[in-house]
């Protein structure tokens, strides 16, 4: 599992005191604010003291340690953010969508490998996964009727499908 996780990116600044607005690529804007640092690399090297942070409509409006002009905040734009997995405190039965990528799909009730998760996408009501197997896609909504268990650990998830999905039933 990554260390590092893409959680969002500055997509401009606020006002002319350095402040960021952040585009948070997670839950919530509440989610992203609760982090003391921020990297804008994938491997930690560049650290960003996070001084303070409150979410603003859809975006979180962060104020980062040493970056205190317009002008220095315009080099962070378009940077994409990321936290350090040890830093972030996940309720019980919420994943990092970079952990179920790549795992294995099984049917819950025949163990019948499905496929393989390629893809994530928020739709407002449920998440949606997209499951590739022999050049097809297939998109299942993530919700607790389907999802039976996901072990991020070994790679496998399990789910019962809805009727119609894989298979040509009308």
């Amino acid at each position: 599992m990554k260390k590092f996780l893409e959680t969002g990116k500055i997509v401009g600044t606020h006002g002319v005191k350095g402040m960021l607005r952040v585009q948070p690529w997670c839950d919530s804007a509440d989610f992203l604010k609760q982090f003391k640092y921020i990297y804008t690399d994938n491997n930690g090297e560049n650290k960003l003291t996070v001084t303070s942070a409150n979410a603003h409509g859809n975006v979180v409006l962060m104020a980062i340690k040493g970056v205190d002009s317009i002008e220095k905040a315009e080099t962070l734009r378009n940077k994409v953010i990321y936290i350090d997995r040890k830093d972030a405190k996940l309720p019980k039965g919420r994943y990092f969508i970079d952990d179920l990528i790549d795992c294995t799909v099984y049917d819950a009730d025949t163990n019948l490998i499905l496929g393989t998760l390629t893809d994530v996408s928020a739709t407002g009501a449920n998440d949606v996964w997209h499951i590739s197997r022999d050049g097809k896609e297939y998109l299942v909504p993530a919700i607790d009727e389907v999802i039976v268990s996901v072990d991020v650990e070994n790679a496998v998830l399990k789910i019962r499908a809805l009727k119609g999905i894989f298979d040509d039933e009308d």
